[in-house]
């Protein structure tokens, strides 16, 4: 049996491993090193949650500590890729990326296009997501359709230690800019990760759990909350389906439809805000290419339309849960086309 390790380990091992197999691959953002190799190691976290800790002793300047500008560091890592570089670029919080959002989709995304197929770019931007963490609206955002939108980048999302682990790896050997989604309130969650390197393809959905009554689609966080949901409707004698995306561009819309084609009715949980969201895209998707499997209305779970609060009980309430995923799959048995 595999050792367990949390999902910040499998980050940091992952960073690790590719850096002493590659010498191409460089780590910027801001504190990542946090004084390591001067006066105030003690004080070296490796990054605002102690993701990157431990790195500088091994490889040294490869990791670099920026200044607070991330249109700086982002760009500089873009530029860096264009020239042969791998570099790995933690913006902090994704919602940061408001002030450099230019070079990705303006720049990053489009250098393949733009110059023929010659220009690659094998940049990977590292940021948490999503809420729970009591950072209020600015730092607690999942704004993964944003990126997904864009054509030239690749989103990733995992849910698990293992999942992260061979995705960061895939990410960082991959020729196009990867926007790589960690959510904060998974770094702690711990499970089987094998200590040999490893890379999980892009676009590849995996069915974490088989059920014959619904199919739930989900990522990140919002596989967890549909596991919970699972056990209980479980004892209901209700079977669901989870297909955990792992992967949002490219995205493995054929899992999807075989799930939903064997068990005819769908729910879509994400944790973005529900206009142009991830459950949405997915949603559209079946309905266009599986409507005829269907036996009920699709039913989604999102937050509401609003910012995500700080207050805590506001915030508990905002993020979805798995007794409203329960609702949603015991509606879609509930209701059916005529």
């Amino acid at each position: 049996m595999a050792r367990k390790i949390s999902m910040k380990q499998a980050i940091n091992e992952a960073l690790d491993q590719e850096m002493a197999r590659d010498p191409s691959v460089i780590c910027m953002g801001e504190d990542i090193v946090g004084g390591a190799g001067g006066e105030g190691e003690r004080d070296a976290w490796g990054g605002v949650l102690g993701v990157t800790k431990g790195l500088y002793a091994k490889h040294g300047d490869r990791l670099m500590d920026t200044p607070l500008s991330e249109s700086a560091y982002i760009g500089a890592a873009i530029g860096a890729a264009a020239c042969g570089m791998r570099p790995v670029a933690e913006l902090m919080f994704i919602d940061f990326m408001g002030v450099c959002f230019d070079q990705i989709f303006n720049q990053a995304a489009k250098f393949k296009y733009m110059f023929g197929g010659k220009a690659e770019t094998p940049v990977v931007i590292r940021a948490m997501v999503g809420a729970g963490f009591r950072a209020a609206a600015q730092h607690s955002q999942m704004l993964t359709p944003l990126f997904t939108h864009i054509p030239g980048i690749k989103v990733v999302c995992p849910s698990t230690p293992y999942d992260t682990k061979g995705l960061l790896i895939q990410a960082i050997r991959d020729n196009d800019p990867v926007i790589f989604c960690e959510h904060k309130n998974l770094y702690g969650f711990e499970g089987e990760v094998p200590e040999a390197s490893y890379a999980i393809p892009f676009g590849e959905a995996n069915v974490v759990r088989d059920g014959r009554d619904a199919t739930v689609v989900a990522y990140g966080l919002m596989v967890h909350r549909a596991l919970e949901a699972a056990a209980s409707l479980a004892k209901e004698g209700i079977e669901i389906e989870i297909v955990d995306l792992r992967t949002l561009s490219p995205i493995d819309m054929d899992t999807v439809l075989d799930s939903v084609t064997k068990t005819g009715r769908l729910v879509c949980v994400d944790e973005a805000n529900p206009r142009c969201s991830i459950a949405a895209d997915v949603s559209a998707q079946v309905a266009m290419r599986a409507f005829g499997a269907l036996k009920a209305g699709i039913e989604m779970v999102t937050p509401p339309h609003v910012p995500v609060p700080f207050s805590p009980p506001l915030e508990d309430l905002y993020i979805p849960s798995a007794a409203q995923v329960a609702a949603a799959v015991r509606k879609t048995l509930k209701g059916g086309r005529h």
